[in-house]
């Protein structure tokens, strides 16, 4: 089986939000491997430019943006400027990982912001670009730990699971206007986010 002219993405334009590495930059390189125009997007946006170097030199088309979830006015800007949205994949997260016990509102509070309320702004602003344009696709990645928890995870957890139902309610709402809404839940991938080591705090990564 031709995978290429099976996923064929020529023509189509997708956005990778939290693209300069991890999860996110893999994504932007398989869907440039298959004929999307890329746009790579992140807060780091040096780091959006490299992986932006990494799809030109395999012959694909790809441009970098800078996204910062944490503020609305950037998310709607980084909407605004793309033509027609094909599709949106959409990565970031923080987790400080300690006992609930243990932890301060402020850390609550950046953690829910990004993870959580930054995943909704884009949900939101993407979705109404695909509705208007007829259609999408819209990617989340939630996690394994939407499902399973592990102490000192649970704020981090909490958020996930969050993403994963608002995802699901996108699903239903926007399926009549041609717009798919998956999520994806991988277990511990080897990403800056994973990257303290678990034996500095007695707890396990994810």
């Amino acid at each position: 089986m031709d995978f290429k002219t099976l996923f064929d993405l020529s023509g189509k334009t997708a956005l990778v939000v939290g693209a300069a590495s991890g999860i996110g930059r893999a994504s932007a390189l398989g869907l440039a491997d298959f004929g999307a125009h890329v746009i790579v997007a992140d807060l780091n946006l040096e780091g959006a430019v490299a992986v932006v170097s990494e799809i030109e030199a395999k012959g694909g088309q790809a441009t970098a943006a800078s996204a910062n979830l944490g503020d609305g006015a950037s998310v709607t800007a980084l909407i605004d400027g793309i033509d027609k949205l094909d599709v949106l994949v959409c990565t970031p997260a923080i987790n400080v990982r300690k006992r609930l016990l243990e932890y301060s509102e402020d850390e609550f509070d950046r953690v829910v912001a990004l993870n959580l309320k930054g995943n909704f702004r884009l949900l939101q602003a993407g979705g109404r670009k695909m509705v208007a344009g007829g259609g999408g696709s819209i990617i989340v990645f939630s996690s394994i730990r939407s499902q399973i928890v592990e102490p000192g995870q649970g704020v981090y957890a909490a958020t996930k699971a969050g993403v994963l139902q608002l995802v699901r309610t996108l699903a239903a709402e926007l399926a009549s206007a041609g717009v798919r809404a998956n999520a994806i839940g991988p277990g511990v991938v080897n990403t800056p986010l994973t990257a303290p080591t678990p034996s500095a705090t007695g707890i396990k990564d994810g």
